[in-house]
């Protein structure tokens, strides 16, 4: 079978990938684009877009429960049918945005499974039968997937992902959700304000490993507030029974954790087995991501590597950078993706928002640092509002610039935007003590936030 020719092929499309594609097909260039099956890739369809509309609906839910301290009488009865039918709606309405935006750039999307079959040629078994392509130019975009550790049981135990979790029309009685990262605290806030049991067990001494403590802290006292169990230090030494039927978690030492749904949430694994890497001469590396230069590159000829299987952070905006650093490749520009800050948000209530250092990071770098602290409830706006929980916290270098920005509060990653471009800017903290913020707002409190950065350098 001989191979269709493109200018170019873009194997997956997630954020990265379908930009560039629909990008350089408006250009007028032949380009193919394969996907399995996710059309616009897994944020909109299993990942961030249906997750923060079901974390929406729970939201609501809570919020209609504690309607009487508001001053308003009311009840609240939850449907999931109408959850989870909400959910796919959103998801639903952006995917077909997106099949009318890759229509009208002129992109091919094949939908089929891919391998790499030839050094440049990838074989895409679709419904219609088998396809193979080639072009001068690939661009792998594959993404991950959710990590299934290796513990007796758990995958005769049939446990949801993420993915399962997001389409759910039953609420659990009792969810058990291993790991405390940023996708079992999200969806473990969101089933428990529907009312689900939710017990997170976490092989680690706290939650959200990667912030300082003060943060892990606070977010596990705010989550514990709310009626979700934690089982710390935990090493899981079996699983039995069959999530949504009945599911027992057993520990080392021989506790037990019992509940009706069991939740996998410990972290990604790069898609990248089975696809015929090695043929392409696309090498990776122990964790199974492949291996690129700052511009991209693999280890390949002319074979370039996007989003998160390239390492890059697990963020659609990051995935997003990735795209923009090729078009500079392309254009002979210097954006790159060495020595970039990436911001991300945790939405969770309250809001976890972070870009730069944190004190952990600076300390272990050695860096000189002042910190800066505002609880959320010296914030007028949040008091209004009823959400005082929570602070900002922002770190100070020697030249009075900004090192980082932690806030864990309401509207927390709308505000962290506003610190991001000072620091792009370069801009001394004092710019953000002194500008003049519209009150009542939640952004007001970086007035008093660097209002209060001490004059005493502390070395890290």
């Amino acid at each position: 079978m001989s191979a269709e020719a493109f200018d170019i092929v873009v194997f997956g499309g997630g954020k990265a990938g379908k930009s560039l594609a629909m990008d350089q097909a408006r250009a007028g260039k032949r380009v193919a684009m394969i996907e399995r099956g996710y059309i616009g890739g897994s944020c909109i369809n299993v990942a961030c877009i249906p997750s923060k509309a079901l974390i929406r609906s729970a939201e609501i839910h809570a919020s209609a429960l504690q309607a009487e301290a508001f001053g308003t009488a009311t009840t609240s009865t939850l449907d999931m049918n109408a959850v989870a039918a909400r959910t796919a709606k959103v998801v639903g309405d952006m995917v077909g945005l997106n099949r009318k935006a890759f229509e009208a750039s002129g992109l091919e999307l094949i939908l089929g499974s891919g391998r790499f079959v030839e050094p440049r040629v990838i074989e895409v078994s679709t419904t219609e039968g088998t396809r193979r392509l080639t072009a001068p130019e690939i661009y792998l975009n594959l993404g991950t997937s959710a990590h299934m550790p290796a513990i007796p049981g758990l995958t005769e135990s049939q446990p949801l992902t993420h993915v399962e979790a997001l389409a759910l029309t039953e609420l659990p009685e009792h969810l058990i959700i291993l790991g405390g990262g940023y996708i079992g605290l999200e969806l473990g806030q969101a089933f428990r304000r529907l009312g689900a049991r939710v017990t997170i067990v976490e092989r680690g001494s706290n939650i959200a490993k990667q912030e300082d403590d003060d943060v892990a802290h606070a977010l596990r006292d705010a989550l514990v507030e709310e009626g979700l169990s934690f089982v710390f230090d935990a090493r899981v030494e079996r699983v039995s029974g069959r999530s949504g039927q009945g599911v027992e978690v057993i520990l080392d030492g021989g506790a037990a954790v019992f509940g009706s749904h069991l939740l996998v949430a410990t972290g990604r694994t790069p898609q990248t087995k089975g696809i015929g890497l090695d043929i392409a001469g696309v090498a990776v590396d122990q964790g199974g991501f492949i291996t690129v230069d700052a511009s991209l590159r693999t280890s390949a000829a002319e074979i370039w590597a996007l989003g998160e299987i390239a390492g890059t952070p697990m963020f659609t905006h990051a995935s997003f950078d990735d795209y923009r650093v090729i078009k500079s490749v392309k254009s002979g520009g210097p954006h790159r993706a060495s020595r970039r800050t990436i911001p991300y948000c945790v939405f969770i209530d309250p809001e976890l928002a972070r870009i730069g250092l944190n004190e952990k990071q600076a300390t272990e770098a050695g860096i000189t640092f002042r910190v800066a602290r505002l609880p959320m409830a010296s914030v007028p706006r949040a008091r209004t509002l009823g959400a005082t929980r929570g602070f900002m916290k922002a770190l100070i270098g020697k030249d009075d610039r900004i090192l980082g920005f932690t806030m864990m509060g309401v509207q927390a990653g709308e505000v962290m935007t506003s610190v991001q471009i000072a620091m792009i800017a370069g801009l001394p903290y004092q710019t953000l003590r002194d500008a003049i913020i519209a009150h009542p707002t939640i952004a007001e409190g970086l007035n008093l936030l660097f209002a209060s950065v001490p004059e005493t350098k502390q070395a890290g």
